[in-house]
């Protein structure tokens, strides 16, 4: 067995363990969970921007 296989082989161990739709569900909490991490730094970012604008205005 390759090393490509062991990703494929942890998969299917874990689809017969908990089912398919538990798998799923796991796999796109986790890509959503980097994304919104994504998302949220760049909110801040703008707000922190958006506030030295302001704090700039005033002076």
């Amino acid at each position: 067995m390759g090393e490509g296989q062991q990703p494929f082989t942890y998969l299917l161990t874990a689809i017969s363990q908990v089912g398919f739709p538990i798998v799923l569900t796991a796999y796109l909490l986790t890509r959503f969970e980097k994304k919104l991490d994504k998302l949220t730094e760049s909110k801040r970012a703008k707000v922190r921007k958006s506030m030295e604008n302001d704090l700039f205005d005033l002076v």
